[in-house]
């Protein structure tokens, strides 16, 4: 029997690919964990800062356009109508978009700082 930490994840490759989509649309502080092991809900969390409602509409659209191109489903979105933080659930990659505030008032970072961070770029 396999155990869930030795099965390599399918979602490695969508979890890069959504970071760089995120830096390559200016996101700041952009970090990538591998939180497979310590997750029941996701394989990897990917967690930006944007520096403006405009900004996170920006970069919130880029990573689903290039989900969706990559076939990947967006599952679940919250925050739409929030202008300081959007979450985009795909499944074993959760996505969390914030103003730089924001995360830095929630301290998301610090639930996951024993988790291995991913490279993506």
């Amino acid at each position: 029997m396999t155990t869930r930490k030795a099965e390599a994840s399918p979602f490695k490759r969508i979890a890069v690919a959504a970071a760089r989509a995120a830096h390559d649309k200016k996101a700041e502080d952009v970090v990538l964990w591998n939180v497979r092991a310590v997750s029941g809900v996701a394989d990897f969390l990917l967690v930006a800062s944007v520096t403006s409602p405009a900004h996170l509409e920006a970069v919130h659209a880029a990573i689903e356009d290039m989900m969706e191109s990559a076939g990947v489903e967006l599952r679940h979105r919250d925050g739409s109508h929030s202008a300081l933080w959007r979450v985009l659930d795909f499944g074993g990659l959760l996505v969390h978009l914030m103003l730089s505030e924001t995360r830095a008032f929630y301290a998301l970072d610090k639930l996951y700082h024993d988790a291995p961070k991913q490279r993506w770029l």
